[in-house]
């Protein structure tokens, strides 16, 4: 965190100041260990079995906090007879599907319940025809499974058709405290030492400070970035770190709760108002284009018939209205027909699949640099290079805009730039100090920036460029009655300009996302209906302009107001700063702690009040009961505080939205230079593998040929450079700071290898070799598990060839792999061989991977997938 969000670290050290311990869990001892109390240094990609250990600790201890626990989570929720877990079946979970890798979830569910399955997991027919590009050897040929997946229940989780049967004892053998109790009873200490390669006296140690720290009267934070996300098993990373916060009551709590950060401004924001395939602004769901025909079955599929996600109609109406305004109406489904569809998994790896084999024939690229950013570089580049058009929109002539002519495959010859056939456009872009708008940052919160400078030239704001993209494609159809050009024409598309440049107000556009009515804009998302009479952009920004003013550009001095803050800037939703902060008072609604006191209930005002808004509905009282038949927020009792979720409560178990299990598991990574120790599944059996002659695996585990490839290999950030480098490889003094793209390599590999300090070495991959100035450290320690060592490969990943300050980059190494829930590489943890000198060049780089690739006993043409284990064979 002091690396990489040094600005957000800064809030670590003041809490430090006043006592605070600061734990932290890194392969690699880093600007933010060396301030820390406690550094943990586990293996790469092992954290599910040091979160898990700490989950096992909190349930074999009884540490719980345990009247949170049974109030405010599902723990009390009796599963199905015919549920299996891990435990059973050897790292699998009931329901597992050889021949099409993947899960039937069904027996995932709560006793006599069911849920909607997500878009996309329906019965619907294969779309696949196979071969070099497409997703023909994946799944079994279930494209279809992948579309949308788990992340398309929004922001609301899975739609729960019925409330389940509760054992308020927690006795019951199969209600979920029981389950998760089994299931992570054999992460020992003596596992987590064996498997994550840390002592066991130094886990008992952290796990003694997080539970002596939790409870009643105090709370613990987790805070976690892409270390934890970019892995197959990702999002079960979060899931673990969310069941051990729930079990010690530390959701909903000042001090307590996990943070995502964020490696960027605005990252947040575009999660928000989505730059993703499969959501909607607000965290709607995309439409499918097989299931969701009209509004009405887009709403009963998706919508939740409890919790506040239940007002889906009206938040979805909003948003139609705010696009298509007057020619949306009650009679045209509010032209829901214009949205577009998706019919599969349109990710961005999946695009790259799909360029190879010639079916996407143009691409936009905004802020994105994916020859270098993105992993397994060659396979992007590969992409681009097949296209009919791309249009590349940033500060610099980045590598992705200039592969053609200089990229690593022209010197081996596997481009020709003469043969490229692809028309670039470049338009330069606008800073975020050459515009006006809004950061949305990580912990919600929506800060107006106001331009400093003019643009130089003729580079121009996204938001210049999408309206006048936009303008320009109307007026060129604007004579048109053909009905596919409807939905374009039939745009609000009126935004006020000012400048020289004619720039659309971006004041205008917040405006619109935070929603109007028939008296001007709306004050909060509880105003909006789904009659047509409400427009907004996004229903989670609903307030940010309440009263016609901008309170995204609030800047009140924090000594004139709370510790809250309420008045610097504003927070979604309803500028609240931690939500479900209901579960920080008791089921009566008195607050937990009085040290500790945020959100509480006073009888005497009969309404919630305390330091922040509350996150709850101002007047239901801790007793309300619902109704037989209440719907939407009315079918919530007064002490369920996760008021986004179905039935209210925190899902220690999660029934439906995953698809990769109900409980988090340890898995290998893709490369592993181990077996399981705890499974004989070796890795996430539904992981997303694109086998094929330029995305080669490593041989894993006790494979034959993993000892090829001997060495794990992590990638990160560096302080004095930004993301692929566009932004800071191009500026001297930032490049006179890093000027050379290098590795870390302990002192012990260094010996092994035969590396010298501020030498070159050599780092191998199936896919492809770079080279990098060797950086020998003691920040790199061996991790001693399984009775032999394993060395780790530490490389920063912003180089590429362009700029000041140039060098291979690190993603060249990597293979597409994903995350089964939401698409996101596996970059944190593969494996590699590294050797003195510097690499090949020309095609003497060839001639060495496919003498590495021999030695490893990968085929030469495309593997494919053996259906039990969804292994390469």
């Amino acid at each position: 965190m002091a690396e990489c969000h040094p600005v957000g670290f800064q809030w670590v050290m003041e809490a430090k100041a006043k006592g605070a311990r600061v734990i932290h869990v890194d392969p690699r001892f880093t600007r933010t260990s060396a301030v820390a109390d406690t550094h943990v240094a586990l293996r790469a990609g092992s954290d599910i079995a040091f979160l898990g250990g700490l989950v096992n600790y909190v349930l074999s201890n009884g540490l719980e906090f345990r009247e949170y626990v049974a109030a405010y989570t599902n723990a009390g929720a009796i599963l199905r007879e015919d549920f299996r877990d891990t435990e059973d079946l050897d790292g699998l979970f009931s329901g597992f599907d050889p021949e099409k890798v993947a899960y039937d979830t069904e027996s995932w569910m709560y006793e006599g319940t069911e849920t909607a399955p997500a878009a996309g997991q329906r019965d619907q027919p294969d779309e696949d025809s196979g071969g070099e590009g497409d997703a023909g050897t994946e799944h079994g040929g279930q494209r279809h499974r992948e579309a949308a997946r788990g992340e398309s229940y929004g922001s609301g989780g899975a739609a729960l058709r019925a409330k389940p049967r509760i054992d308020p004892t927690l006795q019951h053998e199969r209600c979920v405290f029981q389950v998760l109790k089994r299931h992570f009873a054999r992460y020992t200490p003596e596992v987590v030492e064996e498997t994550c390669g840390i002592q066991a006296e130094q886990f008992l140690d952290v796990a003694r400070a997080v539970t002596e720290n939790s409870g009643r009267e105090r709370t613990t934070a987790i805070v976690y970035s892409v270390g934890w996300t970019q892995h197959t098993v990702g999002v079960q990373y979060i899931r673990t770190a969310s069941i051990l916060q729930t079990l010690l009551g530390n959701m909903g709590r000042p001090g307590g709760g996990i943070m995502a950060l964020r490696g960027h401004a605005s990252i947040q924001g575009s999660t928000d108002i989505p730059t993703l395939f499969n959501l909607l602004p607000g965290y709607l769901p995309m439409p499918h284009a097989h299931q969701h025909r009209d509004l009405d079955s887009y709403v009963a599929t998706d919508a939740g018939q409890t919790g506040f996600w239940g007002n889906m109609r009206s938040y979805a109406v909003s948003l139609l209205k705010a696009w298509w305004g007057d020619a949306a109406q009650p009679d045209n489904d509010f032209c829901f027909g214009y949205m577009p569809r998706i019919t599969g998994e349109h990710g961005t790896y999946k695009t790259v699949m799909e360029q190879i084999a010639g079916t996407c024939k143009g691409y936009f690229l905004a802020g994105e640099n994916p020859a270098v950013g993105s992993a397994n570089a060659k396979l992007q580049r590969l992409g681009l290079a097949n296209l009919d058009w791309l249009v590349v929109r940033d500060l610099q002539l980045i590598e992705s805009a200039t592969f053609w002519k200089d990229g690593p495959e022209i010197e081996t010859g596997e481009l020709a730039t003469e043969e490229t056939g692809t028309e670039i456009f470049f338009f330069p872009a606008a800073a975020h100090t050459e515009k006006d708008g809004t950061f949305t940052n990580t912990q919600r919160l929506l800060q107006w920036h106001h331009k400093a400078v003019e643009p130089p030239e003729d580079a121009r704001s996204d938001l210049w460029f999408y309206y006048h993209l936009g303008r320009l494609m109307r007026e060129k159809l604007a004579g048109s009655t053909d009905e596919r050009d409807r939905p374009l024409l039939d745009l609000t598309w009126d935004y006020p300009t000012e400048g020289p440049t004619a720039d659309p107000s971006a004041e205008a556009v917040l405006r619109e996302i935070n929603g109007v009515g028939p008296d001007g804009a709306l004050s909060s998302y509880t105003e909006l209906a789904d009659d047509g009479s409400t427009a907004c952009g996004c229903w989670i920004y609903s307030g940010v302009y309440a009263g016609e003013h901008n309170h995204a550009a609030d800047r009140k001095p924090g000594q004139e107001q709370s510790l809250v803050a309420p008045q610097w800037a504003w927070a979604w939703p309803a500028n609240r700063r931690i939500l479900y902060n209901r579960a920080s008072a008791d089921p009566e609604g008195r607050p937990w702690s009085e040290r500790k006191k945020y959100v509480w209930w006073d009888e005497e005002q009969g309404r919630w009040t305390g330091e922040d808004v509350p996150d709850f509905e101002p007047t239901k009282r801790p007793d309300y009961v619902p109704p037989e038949g209440a719907r939407a927020q009315d079918a919530l009792a007064g002490d369920d505080p996760f008021v986004m979720q179905a039935d209210g409560k925190a899902w220690l178990f999660a029934p439906a939205g995953l698809t990769d299990g109900p409980l988090p598991a340890h898995y290998e990574p893709e490369e592993s230079p181990v077996a399981n120790p705890l499974y004989g599944q070796q890795g996430n059996p539904v992981r997303q593998r694109y086998p094929r002659r330029h995305n080669r695996y490593n041989p894993s585990g006790t494979e034959p040929g993993s000892a090829v490839f001997p060495y794990v290999f992590t990638t990160y950030r560096l302080t004095e450079h930004h993301t692929a480098g566009g932004m800071s490889r191009t500026l001297p003094y930032l490049s006179e700071l890093q000027p050379e793209f290098f590795c870390e390599v302990s002192p012990e590999l260094a010996r092994e290898r035969g590396l010298t300090h501020l030498g070159w070495a050599t780092i191998v991959s199936a896919r492809t070799a770079i080279e990098a100035r060797v950086l020998v450290t003691a920040r790199m320690k061996p991790i001693r598990m399984r009775r032999r060592t394993i060395h780790q490969v530490g490389l920063p990943y912003h180089w590429g060839p362009n700029g000041l300050s140039v060098g291979d980059a690190a993603n060249e190494l990597l293979s597409v792999v994903l995350d089964p829930n939401v698409h996101i590489q596996e970059a944190k943890a593969a494996t590699c061989d590294i050797r003195p000198g510097r690499r090949p060049r020309g095609r003497d780089l060839l001639a060495m991977m496919d003498r590495y690739q021999l030695r490893a006993g990968l085929p030469a043409d495309t593997p494919a997938l053996d259906a039990p284990t969804g292994e390469a064979t």
